[in-house]
């Protein structure tokens, strides 16, 4: 007996599947026969995909700066999986975890090598900040819930320090056995091509399409070298749109040589979520339609690329025996105006409604779901 079985649910590359769920993990999926405790038929007219992972949030509550909750960016709005970058240090990463555990959505940090984390704008601005034994310590104290580290390598940030708190960045992340590493880039000094060529198969330059004179094209359009040459030994691309971070001219560029991102993400609080440019994960994917990406891809980028990027090896995918995570959603065409963090605009033909998130096994219906009355839970 299943706990539950969907019925004709649309893959994003069109096709049909059933979808059966047992204790918290995907148990069946094709034709599904046998009985289950309820049943939902999406009827071919719902796509359905594993649980979206939005790999760059802040949703520390605490934060002074940038602070959210997590089930409003999460469950509410199709995302079963976040993933804060950088919000908390050692110094209050176990408080951050705390306050998750009564989440329905699942939360996972990527701990800031600032013992502090994001209490002011310039953490990295000060190198005693960076405390190699705390994060060692953290680390081993919350291995299911500290992901990887974080780095934000901008003028802003590291102050006069340049590379020097990315050096001690990749020195900590020898120390800890390779975990996953996240680059914030911005503003220069350091310039990215310092930057880049420090970087190692893995790890993730996030905000990958800002449009600030540091960025990833040169000011003939055409790929730095530094990064074409860090691609190429593996290390991964991250949107991290944010207030301040995207740019529609930059990702439009890029994509149309081939230079796409593994992960889309949001980099959403509350200020953005409310005020705009993000809104929510979906909203974020959404854009991507504007700028020459299929819904396949788009579904990749927060789902199979996100899981692989961050190591999650039971999420991401609908296979049989991995976490029940799921998103249920419309793609409707309808027209809107997108607006990316440089004040431009965008339309697009196509949004992304989310109508429910399952975590674990567990159904939420999201606020558009609600609305929908698409189903009766």
């Amino acid at each position: 007996m299943f706990d539950f079985i969907v019925r004709r649910a649309r893959l994003a590359d069109g096709g049909l599947t059933d979808i059966a769920v047992h204790n918290g993990k995907i148990a069946a999926l094709g034709e599904v026969s046998g009985q289950a405790t309820r049943e939902y038929d999406l009827a071919g007219r719902f796509y359905l995909s594993a649980g979206w992972i939005d790999s760059h949030v802040h949703c520390y509550p605490n934060s002074p700066i940038y602070h959210d909750e997590a089930d409003c960016i999460g469950v509410a709005t199709g995302v079963t999986t976040v993933v804060d970058a950088g919000s908390t240090g050692a110094d209050d990463v176990d408080e951050f975890c705390r306050l998750t555990r009564s989440a329905r959505t699942q939360v996972y940090a990527l701990l800031n090598i600032a013992r502090t984390g994001i209490v002011t704008q310039n953490e990295l601005a000060d190198m005693t900040q960076i405390d190699r034994v705390g994060v060692r310590e953290a680390v081993q104290r919350l291995p299911g819930f500290i992901l990887g580290i974080k780095a934000r390598i901008s003028s802003s940030v590291v102050g006069k320090n340049g590379v020097q708190p990315l050096i001690r960045a990749k020195a900590i992340q020898q120390e800890n056995g390779g975990l996953p590493l996240m680059v914030h880039i911005g503003n220069n000094p350091p310039d990215l091509d310092e930057i880049a060529d420090l970087l190692d198969s893995g790890d993730i330059i996030t905000h990958c399409y800002n449009g600030k004179p540091n960025r990833i094209l040169t000011p003939a359009g055409q790929l730095r070298a530094s990064v074409h040459r860090a691609l190429e030994r593996g290390v991964r691309l991250d949107v991290g749109h944010g207030t301040a971070s995207f740019s529609f001219d930059v990702a439009r560029v890029a994509i149309a040589q081939g230079i796409l991102p593994q992960t889309i993400s949001s980099d959403i609080y509350c200020r953005n979520r409310l005020n705009g440019p993000v809104h929510s994960l979906a909203h974020v994917m959404a854009k991507f339609f504007s700028v020459g990406m299929t819904l396949p891809q788009i579904i990749d980028c927060v789902t199979t690329n996100a899981a692989d990027g961050l190591r999650l090896s039971q999420k991401g995918r609908l296979e049989v025996g991995y976490d029940a995570d799921l998103t249920i959603f419309d793609v409707q065409d309808a027209s809107c105006v997108f607006t990316d963090s440089e004040g431009q605009s965008a339309t697009g033909e196509k949004q992304l409604v989310p109508l429910a998130a399952v975590v674990a096994g567990r159904w939420f219906v999201t606020e558009e779901g609600k609305k929908h009355h698409v189903f009766d839970l």
